[in-house]
């Protein structure tokens, strides 16, 4: 039999729709609140943050949402990308199992994070809307909107994550690249940034609080608006061209995953990939789990509360339905820079709290320690985010193997990590710490949360 490693679509095969998991969900998630009245928002109370088309996108129930034509012709500059069978990983575990990993790393960002930032580029770009603030963790969000926003013609303003911004400077030099504007958070710039200084002029920063920092600048300017890499449901929505184009590889390989796997921050490259596969579990049956790998040091999944909570730290956002370790958690400065975020999107949270996702907590060094062995036997140097989905596999495999069964593995490798090596180079230097968030320390996190009246 013909040994096929690389799995391709053709330009003409890549999907035309997204696909919106809303739809399908038995239970719908429960809506976000208006912080002052504790009522369910509407489209409007979301237009000075956001163009309307993505709000729609934000509120739709419909199955299935076309792809404009601008985005379908960016989208086809690194679309369809691959998957890989890993038998390189296989001989290298002695697993009997299958291993595949679909590839997000071969466009311009060197992440899944083009997925959504071209269609909310255009959007905005419809909207005549003439700059755009965003956040960033790690870096590859802004470096994918960057790119976005120069070719539909937009300025970008970027809040870098303190911490990141130190750790990863190659990031910030390829968004300039691409035209942005790039700021460390917390910044002088806005009054949540200096709010922040003031208690701790050595703030590492946070997603939460770059998110108050890029939402103030954009309420207070109407040519102003802002744009999210993860969490929200459009942003989901727009990942799942990941997931369609799987299921038409695994088609092509005659197989069919017994379990699908990806890293967690916000939830976009595990719902991305996930998302169209829990479809089939939904619609049509099938026997498949859907299992997502988050840090230790920021467990929202597999040890933070189900609750209203706001998506920042400044309390800007309104409440949204989710797991969180509470809006003013500051996460331990771990090198996965992308999955340092106190909360989990609202259609992961309800998934989870309804039983069709799994969750699991892992440490530092034993992802890098995957992401190493990986490298070595497939020759791509996996982004830090990405070590988690991986140990996640070899977790799949080494149990299948433990239980005398073969399953076949099938995980998102989100993106590469050639501006990760210097996190790279600690692991080498025995010098990268594990950390574990224990359940006194998430009751205090909890705790902390205060939500007006």
């Amino acid at each position: 039999m013909e040994k096929i490693r690389k799995i391709t679509l053709s330009e003409s095969e890549m999907p035309r729709q997204w696909y919106n998991i809303q739809a399908d969900m038995p239970n719908k998630p429960m809506p976000p609140l208006n912080p002052a009245t504790k009522q369910p928002i509407g489209p409007q109370d979301l237009a000075a943050v956001f163009p309307m088309e993505l709000i729609k996108q934000e509120v739709s129930s419909e199955r299935y949402i076309d792809i404009p034509d601008e985005v379908l012709d960016l989208y086809a500059t690194f679309r369809p990308s691959p998957i890989f069978r890993a038998y390189n990983l296989e001989k290298a575990l002695g697993t009997k199992s299958k291993i595949y990993y679909k590839y997000e790393g071969g466009n311009y960002s060197g992440s899944h994070k083009a997925n959504t930032a071209i269609p909310q580029a255009y959007y905005n770009k419809m909207e005549g809307i003439k700059r755009i603030t965003t956040e960033t963790g790690a870096g590859q969000w802004g470096s994918a909107m960057s790119f976005a926003c120069h070719h539909f013609g937009i300025e970008l303003l970027v809040f870098m994550v303190k911490v990141s911004y130190d750790q990863k400077p190659g990031r910030k030099l390829l968004m300039n690249t691409y035209n942005a504007k790039v700021v460390a958070s917390p910044s002088t710039m806005t009054a949540a940034g200096r709010r922040v200084l003031e208690l701790d002029p050595d703030s590492p920063g946070s997603l939460g609080i770059a998110i108050s920092e890029a939402m103030e600048v954009a309420i207070q300017d109407p040519y102003t608006k802002y744009s999210l890499g993860s969490v929200l449901n459009h942003v989901m929505l727009h990942q799942t061209i990941i997931g369609q184009e799987a299921l038409l590889q695994m088609e092509k390989a005659g197989d069919y995953p017994d379990v699908v796997i990806g890293c967690f921050g916000g939830g976009s490259n595990f719902s991305g990939i996930a998302f169209p596969f829990l479809r089939e579990r939904l619609l049509n049956g099938k026997n498949i789990r859907l299992l997502t790998v988050e840090p230790s040091s920021c467990p929202k999944l597999t040890k933070g509360k189900f609750m209203y909570d706001f998506g920042d730290s400044a309390g800007m956002t309104p409440l949204l339905p989710m797991y969180t370790l509470g809006h003013n958690f500051i996460p331990a400065k771990i090198h996965a820079g992308g999955l340092r975020y106190h909360g989990a999107g609202v259609l992961v949270s309800q998934l989870l709290k309804d039983g069709f996702i799994e969750a699991r907590a892992k440490m530092q060094r034993e992802c890098f320690e995957a992401g190493v062995l990986f490298a070595r036997a497939e020759g791509i140097l996996p982004a830090p985010e990405s070590t988690y989905a991986i140990a996640g596999a070899l977790d799949e495999a080494r149990r299948a193997d433990l239980e005398g069964v073969s399953k076949t593995i099938l995980f998102n490798l989100s993106g590469h990590g050639h501006f990760d090596i210097s996190a790279y180079e600690k692991y080498f230097e025995n010098n990268l710490p594990d950390h574990e968030m224990t359940s006194m320390e998430v009751d205090e996190a909890i705790a902390k949360i205060n939500i007006p009246g």
